[in-house]
């Protein structure tokens, strides 16, 4: 009898019973789907109900974000005939909003749904494995709970991933958590990393108002497409932001409120920073040690990440993992959809999750938003490609908005002229990606694209301006030809 068949001839009377670590959106998206199939959920949290995306991640970051870009607006605007003027910023009062924004939406897209729905239940604490069907919970009291589960998810995130620089333990620095809530504004703000968290968070606070040095090991947005780091570098430096490229910090120290940085950089200038803040944003890492997962014969990579396969199971049959804790892409909509997939999954479904189209968004200004391969990963497998790059002057929408920085790249298979990635720097270009992904999604050649319909004075209409650059030349075309 296979085990699916054992479930269903156990549980006749009994609902399946489904364990799941975490309340994040993974966690959420397959309490709900699992709930929807029938079966009794029960949800293990250690720390805050929602996970990072709702509590300390999207949300906040976000909020934060849009209060920078509108103070950058009235401080700074392309239009002569609008007098510019130095926002008077409230750190303390965004920060109120801000979280009470973040209180409302853990209450209506979290705790609602526990209360409401009977299948749901939620034990506080922290679980570790005993074996394949069987959780250990110590909860703050240090009283422990045994839960046996039928199948068991493991969501439980990632965590901020610090670096072992001499002198920086004990000193208080700021992780992304710190920062977002910090209701004072620095005066000098040093951030250590190269990625999304790292420049979102510096531009929203040089927006605010803070002296902000960036410290990247190699060069902004490293693992992307070349020109998307460079372009944002250009717009940083231009908003005042110190982009210290090649440079890592080998010591740090504090004393009196002043943090300061002895740096090592490529060109082997030696060189101290001081600021009085001091965000560390490296990278995260797979929340997955405390788990004990060796007693369930569920197996990781080096960095701790949980291996699943494209139906979300772990290396010991019962057991599935969705989100940032395992081997899979660092977003909160693919967390939520491996979630679901997952549910589908342990209820006798069968479900894949396709990462073929996956599109991904950085909020600085520009935005940065990519989409399947850049001409240097498509030849390292073996893809001959062409692809061309349209400056935002030639959009008409960026040039009656006075935006024209950034570019849109398309690349494609040489061989068939189908799209097979895209690469975007532009004010709007988080909602312009998706128009890119239906084109991969349905093999559309570039040639497909130049001949669809777009609406004119759309940032979206740069992707069929794009296209057109593959077999004319746009700078000869009138400003709405088809």
């Amino acid at each position: 009898m296979s085990e699916s068949q054992a479930d269903n001839s156990s549980t006749q009377h009994e609902p399946l019973h489904i364990a799941i670590i975490g309340s994040g959106s993974g966690a959420f998206a397959c309490a709900i789907r699992a709930a929807e199939e029938g079966a009794r959920v029960t949800m293990i949290e250690s720390g805050t109900l929602g996970g990072c995306c709702v509590n300390v991640g999207c949300v906040p970051s976000k909020i934060t974000i849009r209060a920078a870009q509108l103070a950058q607006h009235q401080r700074h605007n392309p239009f002569p005939g609008l007098t510019d003027q130095a926002p008077q910023i409230n750190r303390s009062l965004l920060v109120q909003q801000q979280q009470a924004r973040v209180e409302e939406l853990r209450g209506a897209k979290y705790q609602s749904i526990l209360d409401s729905n009977p299948a749901l239940s939620l034990v506080q604490g922290v679980a570790q494995f005993k074996d394949v069907h069987t959780l250990e919970v110590v909860n703050h009291r240090g009283e422990t709970q045994t839960i046996k589960a039928d199948r068991i998810l493991i969501a439980t995130g990632a965590k901020q991933s610090i670096p072992p620089i001499p002198g920086l333990e004990g000193t208080p620095y700021w992780t992304s958590t710190e920062a977002l809530v910090a209701e004072k504004l620095p005066e000098h703000l040093l951030v250590l990393g190269s990625s999304v968290v790292a420049v979102e968070l510096a531009q929203a606070y040089r927006r605010l108002g803070a002296q902000v040095t960036l410290l990247a090991r190699h060069t902004l947005l490293y693992n992307e497409d070349s020109q998307l780091g460079a372009g944002l570098t250009a717009a940083f430096e231009a908003e005042g932001i110190r982009v210290l490229n090649h440079t890592q910090a080998s010591r740090v120290s504090f004393s009196d409120g002043t943090f300061t940085l002895e740096i090592d950089a490529a060109n082997g200038k030696a060189e101290r920073l001081q600021g009085d803040a001091l965000l560390v944003a490296t990278g995260r890492q797979p929340n997955t040690d405390l788990l004990g997962l060796a007693a369930a014969g569920i197996e990781t990579d080096s960095r701790g990440a949980i291996l699943v396969d494209d139906h979300m199971r772990t290396s010991a049959p019962p057991i599935y993992a969705a989100g940032d804790c395992c081997n899979m892409p660092q977003f909160v909509y693919v967390a939520a959809a491996a979630g679901t997939r997952a549910a589908v999954n342990m209820t006798g479904g069968e479900a894949q999750l396709d990462l073929a189209t996956l599109p991904a968004v950085i909020f600085t200004d520009p935005q940065v938003a990519t989409l399947g391969l850049t001409e240097e990963q498509a030849q390292m497998q073996g893809i001959k490609t062409r692809s061309r790059t349209l400056g935002l002057e030639h959009v008409p929408r960026a040039l009656v908005n006075f935006e024209t920085q950034g570019f849109i790249k398309l690349v494609t298979d040489a061989g068939n002229d189908r799209l097979i990635g895209a690469q975007i720097l532009a004010a709007e270009a988080g909602e312009m990606i998706q128009t890119a992904v239906l084109a991969i999604h349905n093999n559309m050649t570039v040639h497909d694209l130049a001949d669809r319909l777009f609406p004119y004075l759309t940032m979206v209409e740069g992707l069929k301006l794009c296209a057109q650059t593959f077999s004319k030349d746009v700078s000869q075309l009138s400003c709405c030809a088809g």
